[in-house]
């Protein structure tokens, strides 16, 4: 095959994809367009590399991203590549938490992948860097890439440094608990206005195992990223550094041929599971790990999830159920020392490629852990299980996730009443509001995937049981999800959910619930027969419905269950 390139002091060129676009009589027009933004002919004879920006000054894990975005481009022209800058949306979880909006998260996962794919495919783009940082953005932006199969590399904005509340480290979900203890009385509202003006000091992904830094984290143990990527400080120069080297190895990657679907295999997302067990990753990794194989062509169904949960312990235990914080996960020697401590006993694929050009083996050999009170030895875990735990029974027959690692010991078994809410706003009222007491088992329900529409985060009223002082002694469960910042026994994803009437939707005021995290079991201590007759008697309640050709009723009909990552189908 001729090359559409000339040969370089590197050897022969690849073949440009975005040849359809800039080559030909009848592509005069296209590059004339190109010329119109100041771009010269010479930069069409080199690989067109889209750079996905989500930067905006909305989030804050992503007003910092501008910087990084100059030095990808950077990189990318020092390597003989044309950076063209194209943007994503990005929402924030935390602005979003408790109200109507946080039913766009889920849907703007599916969104950012598509929108990538549109520019990708209209542009003709012979490769992409990744630029992003929070919740839903880094899924998205891997499902793209999956998708579209052309060289890629994701690059992170880092974790957000440690906040600081009357001389204690503090970050977000330390904050969300202190809204309850406000009310409760243990704080003042001077001293709340005083924390939330120090928790959060900066640009940055939440300072804690949240979502944001579990889905960077496992971006670099799938191969997705340069080694480093997800724990290096959004603040530290060495993530500008980081960011240009990202631009140089993406036309070296093209050059190369190396694919995302070289990367992202079966053993990768092996490795990927292993890291979440290790990390106590947040549970919304149950959504989109098997959402980003879907788009490689892969399965990754529940039971494989619980199966690494029985292979590899519990390694490190940052916020919101430790006393670690992201910055502290960077100084003990980051992913690749985790990684390298899995691999010496066998959990870790080491031959997988990555965006590196290397083995996952070769980018993590020689790095050991620096302090082993925040990564702990594999012979000396904090817990002999992974901090993901799978249930099903008869309240969760296609199952159910509980982040093992944030449950309190005497909290891995209880039974309890049921307290039942259509939706969180309710189940939230009643948690300030004293309704809830010690024992019970909170249920939360509509709330799902097709129910909410849009499966909304159940952070403020898990917040709300830790502030009221009910962490030790209530559950909660709903077909909803949580935050990576949730902790306590709270049970998430329940699948079949209300919306499809689910048993979710048939429990009543003061069924007795039991969870068994050890055992893996959710039961409902209905009997079948019972439940037989309430399934005859029930009806959605008014409150679901939605105004046809909208967003959410569009996705309504087209999202699938929880269980197979909540992807349109």
């Amino acid at each position: 095959m001729t090359s559409n390139r000339s040969q370089g002091r590197d050897g022969p060129k690849r073949p440009l994809r975005s040849a359809r676009l800039t080559k030909g009589i009848t592509r005069a027009t296209h590059r004339s367009l190109f010329y119109a933004m100041g771009w010269q002919p010479r930069h069409l004879d080199q690989p067109l590399v889209g750079v996905v920006n989500s930067f905006n000054e909305l989030v804050p894990g992503h007003v910092h991203l501008q910087t990084l975005c100059q030095a990808i481009k950077m990189g990318v022209a020092e390597a003989g590549g044309t950076p063209l800058e194209f943007p994503s949306i990005a929402v924030c979880d935390g602005l979003a938490t408790g109200l109507e909006g946080m039913k766009m998260p889920m849907p703007s996962r599916e969104l950012i992948a598509d929108s990538i794919e549109l520019m990708v495919t209209a542009h003709a783009l012979d490769a992409l860097v990744l630029l992003t940082n929070c919740d839903k953005i880094t899924p998205g932006m891997l499902m793209a890439a999956a998708r579209l199969n052309i060289p890629a590399i994701m690059v992170t904005g880092g974790p957000m440094d440690t906040g600081c509340f009357r001389g204690k480290p503090a970050c977000y979900t330390d904050l969300m608990e202190a809204e309850a203890s406000v009310i409760h009385g243990r704080m003042s509202e001077e001293e709340l206005a005083e924390f939330e003006r120090t928790a959060n000091p900066g640009p940055g992904s939440c300072a804690m195992m949240g979502t944001a830094n579990t889905m960077a984290i496992l971006a670099e143990a799938l191969g997705m990223t340069l080694t480093d990527s997800a724990m290096t400080p959004a603040f530290f120069g060495a993530r500008v550094a980081l960011a240009r080297e990202t631009g140089r190895q993406i036309v070296a990657l093209h050059q190369e041929g190396i694919l995302p679907r070289d990367i992202l295999t079966e053993e990768a997302f092996e490795n990927a599971l292993a890291v979440d067990m290790a990390i106590g990753g947040s549970t919304n990794t149950a959504l989109h790990l098997p959402a980003i194989a879907h788009e490689a062509g892969l399965e990754l169904p529940l039971e494989r999830f619980a199966e690494m949960a029985e292979r590899v312990p519990h390694l490190t235990l940052l916020k919101p159920a430790g006393r670690h914080f992201a910055r502290d996960l960077y100084d003990a020697g980051g992913i690749a020392a985790l990684m390298n401590e899995l691999a010496r006993h066998g959990r870790i694929h080491t031959g997988c490629m990555t965006v590196t050009g290397r083995t996952i083996g070769e980018n993590i050999a020689g790095r050991e852990i620096r302090n082993h009170e925040v990564i702990h030895p594999f012979t000396a875990p904090i817990h002999p299980q992974g901090g993901i735990a799978v249930l099903k029974g008869n309240l969760a027959p296609e199952g159910a996730v509980v982040k093992r690692a944030a449950v309190a010991p005497e909290m891995l078994v209880h039974t309890g009443p049921a307290r039942v809410f259509d939706n969180e706003e309710e189940a939230l009222a009643a948690i300030l509001g004293g309704q809830v007491r010690a024992g019970d088992v909170v249920v939360i329900r509509y709330e799902g995937p097709k129910g909410g529409p849009g499966m909304r985060e159940m952070l403020m009223p898990t917040s709300a049981i830790i502030g009221m002082g009910l962490g030790r002694s209530t559950a909660l469960i709903t077909d909803g999800r949580f935050s990576g910042a949730t902790q306590g026994a709270c049970v998430g994803h329940v699948t079949p959910e209300a919306y499809l009437g689910g048993p979710i939707a048939l429990v009543q005021e003061g069924d007795q619930i039991t969870i068994d995290i050890p055992a893996g079991l959710l039961t409902l201590h209905v009997s079948g027969e019972e439940l037989a007759r309430r399934k005859e008697r029930w009806a959605l309640p008014e409150s679901t419905r939605l105004p046809v050709g909208s967003l959410l009723e569009r996705y309504r009909r087209s999202v699938g269950p929880a269980t197979r990552g909540a992807v349109l189908e």
